[in-house]
């Protein structure tokens, strides 16, 4: 099929989305997460395959994988949604003019969200379940990575719409070819917006070819400053958690750095990470200091190449600081604005770093493990913006919505 027609046909089932009830979308929702359980012999065989063509040491590997685990959580998730009101049809402003017009500001959908991801096959429920609880058709772009785990997930989105008599074109998984991608990215007449979920560079791509609106999610180079008034017991746990909880995603720690006066308390802070094989690229001072206490074989002199990297992997740069201003420093240099963590128990440093820090999602003595649709009460995500314009952070049922102004009159005219 040409790729006009299945954008076409996107659009034109976009229209019926938005005057969907409440009940129906839920049930929609309900039935998909029952069948995604249902079918996990199925939908981990389909998984295998695209496992089967990636080496198990690729950061995107862990990403790729499906398990049973992993899926009864997806379900959970949709089912989240479920349980979550639709913003749609919020009257956001309304008041009455002098001139007798009523108006109304009110939060209805934006029409088709195209999201372009790579081996995150989790993305392509995510992305159904929060666009149809908001009305919006969605056309997903998939990496070949992970073709065969995608298509056996909309073949199961498609039974449940055909069940329920709607267009299969509320979701449409686009081929996993480059010809379908650029053909998205320059399909203005039907798309009203792109969301890129994936690596620096699949997001700088995005945003230099495309001509449909575009906003930014995904790459996280993520910091956590450990001040001189940090709490050792805490700063462990937190360091901990945020590096090995699950190091290929967005919001993993890749940076840790130390104010100088603890440097002593390094190899404390650090000795849990060993335990992960973590592999550390330390600056001078704290290579100095983790020579004696972290495992020789995970310890590495760090270079510039270490700091600003988004490792996706148990590997982590370590950076001395004189104090909080020099911390800051480093993290506006090398952020990707997307999460930044203090421990610190000093009340006024703390504060100075939330309201310096330009990120997303800041964090005072918390992993940035944390940062996550689910985990913020959203339901699912759709990514984490890194931009400022529309949406922030976590996009959930809110920022997938845009409004429109509604105006009654009684016969006036304008002089």
């Amino acid at each position: 099929m040409e790729l006009d027609k299945i954008f076409e046909d996107t659009r034109k089932a976009s229209r019926e989305l938005g005057l969907l009830s409440a009940e129906k979308v839920n049930a929609v929702l309900s039935d998909v997460a029952d069948l995604a359980v249902q079918e996990i012999p199925f939908l981990i065989g389909e998984n295998e395959k695209d496992l089967a063509r990636m080496s198990p040491e690729d950061p995107k590997y862990d990403r790729l994988k499906l398990t049973p685990a992993r899926i009864e959580d997806i379900a959970k998730d949709i089912r989240n949604v479920v349980k979550l009101s639709s913003p749609l049809g919020e009257v956001l402003l309304e008041k009455g003019l002098e001139n007798g017009l009523e108006i109304k500001k009110i939060r209805v959908p934006m029409g088709v969200i195209g999201v372009i991801y790579e081996a995150r096959p989790n993305v392509t429920f995510d992305v159904f379940s929060l666009c149809l609880k908001t009305g919006n058709a969605s056309i997903l772009k998939g990496g070949s990575d992970a073709s065969f785990s995608n298509e056996a997930i909309i073949s199961i989105i498609h039974k449940v719409l055909e069940k329920h008599g709607l267009d299969k074109g509320a979701a449409t998984l686009l081929p996993a070819d480059r010809k379908a991608t650029e053909a998205l990215l320059n399909a203005v007449d039907y798309v009203d917006v792109i969301i890129p979920r994936g690596s620096q560079q699949l997001i700088n791509f995005v945003r230099e070819n495309a001509k449909v609106p575009v906003i930014e999610t995904g790459a996280g180079i993520v910091h956590t400053y450990f001040d001189k008034s940090g709490d050792l017991e805490k700063g462990t746990a937190i360091i901990k958690n945020a590096k090995t909880r699950r190091v290929s995603v967005c919001n993993a720690l890749d940076c840790l750095i130390i104010h100088q006066d603890r440097l002593a308390d390094l190899g404390e802070l650090t000795a849990p990470l060993a335990a992960s094989d973590v592999e550390i690229f330390a600056d001078e001072s704290s290579y100095e200091v983790l020579a004696k206490s972290y495992p020789t074989q995970l310890l590495k002199p760090a270079s510039a190449e270490h700091f600003g990297t988004e490792f996706l992997s148990y590997k982590m740069s370590v950076k001395t600081a004189a104090g909080l201003d020099e911390a800051l420093d480093h993290i506006a240099n090398y952020s990707s604005k997307h999460s930044e963590a203090i421990i610190a128990e000093d009340a006024e440093v703390i504060e100075s770093f939330l309201n310096a820090v330009d990120a997303a999602a800041v964090y005072a003595n918390a992993s940035t493990a944390f940062t996550d649709g689910a985990q913020f009460g959203l339901g699912a995500e759709i990514g984490i913006s890194t931009q400022k314009l529309h949406a922030r952070g976590p996009m959930g049922l809110e920022e997938l919505t845009s409004y429109k102004w509604v105006v009654k009159g009684n016969g006036q005219t304008r002089s």
